[in-house]
């Protein structure tokens, strides 16, 4: 018996960025939890990770927290790292994950040596701050609590079990 399929569409400023179908992993209440293949065209080299076709994306998304985390492993399963991303609360309905981008992004290695604050710039470009300066305060603790967990003992583990 296979995963129910959702669509994950992923907005920003207003817009659609991404949307792509998954298979759901689990639904707590609180995580839902879902696995999806790279859904970008081609490969995309952010110089401290490579992401491309075969690659496999486990991403958690919260229905209470400003983030989602997303395991991404190589089709042959070797683990890449985990990219965060920093967002308002996910909205599930209909089959849908509906999620906000907010700009901020963490990137952590698959050995935890690199834990890389991610587009602070485009964030302060956004005019968050000015429009929703509760929404950019959340977004702000958001990275901060993902980077102290992100060098915590276990990493990002803990967040996601």
């Amino acid at each position: 018996m296979s995963s129910p399929e959702l669509t994950v569409t992923l907005t920003k400023a207003g817009r659609t960025k991404i949307r792509y179908p998954a298979a759901l992993v689990v639904d707590t209440g609180d995580r839902i939890s879902v696995r999806a293949p790279w859904a970008a065209d081609g490969v995309r080299d952010f110089g401290f990770v490579r992401f491309e076709p075969g690659d496999v994306f486990t991403e958690h998304f919260w229905r209470t927290r400003w983030y989602a985390v997303k395991e991404v492993r190589t089709g042959e399963g070797v683990l890449k790292g985990w990219y965060c991303d920093v967002t308002r609360p996910a909205v599930v309905q209909d089959g849908e994950i509906l999620v906000e981008d907010l700009d901020l992004d963490l990137w952590v290695s698959a050995d935890g040596s690199a834990v890389l604050r991610l587009d602070e710039d485009e964030f302060a470009a956004s005019g968050l701050a000015e429009t929703d300066p509760a929404a950019a305060a959340e977004a702000v603790r958001a990275l901060d609590a993902l980077a102290a967990q992100a060098h915590a003992p276990g990493g990002l583990t803990p967040l996601l079990t």
